[in-house]
């Protein structure tokens, strides 16, 4: 691995969301939560370069968005109406906030919490 320019180093963001009291219906359907990610990424700046989903059985969905920037991830629990999403960019900050704030919304969740974190090699870190 090359050494960390410390004139330019890599930055990012990294939101992760817990939303709980979402519907089943989005939960559980990959094509759903395959256009509302990519929606949302659009929606909040990113540049989308492709997307994988997978439906489990009996239920539950995992599935990735792929951005220009880095990606999103979304892995439910219908049975508890819990979605486990990650947002992460590089570079432009705002836009995974903006990401996460449009997947709350829509999916519909009755309660959430977010963490963000900003992402660099340590030795980069200001304390």
């Amino acid at each position: 691995m090359a050494p960390v320019n410390p004139q330019n180093p890599p930055t990012g963001r990294h939101v992760l969301l817990e939303l709980c009291d979402c519907p089943r219906t989005i939960l559980d359907s990959p094509d759903r939560l395959e256009a509302i990610l990519t929606d949302c990424a659009i929606r909040g700046g990113a540049t989308v370069v492709s997307s994988n989903f997978h439906r489990f059985s009996p239920q539950g969905v995992s599935g990735v968005v792929v951005i220009a920037e880095s990606h999103v991830t979304v892995h439910t629990w219908p049975e508890h109406g819990y979605a486990a999403v990650d947002v992460f960019t590089c570079g432009h900050s705002v836009i995974a906030d903006r990401i996460a704030a449009l997947v709350v919304e829509e999916m519909q969740a009755g309660h959430h919490e977010i963490k963000a974190f900003q992402r660099q090699p340590p030795m980069m870190v200001k304390i």
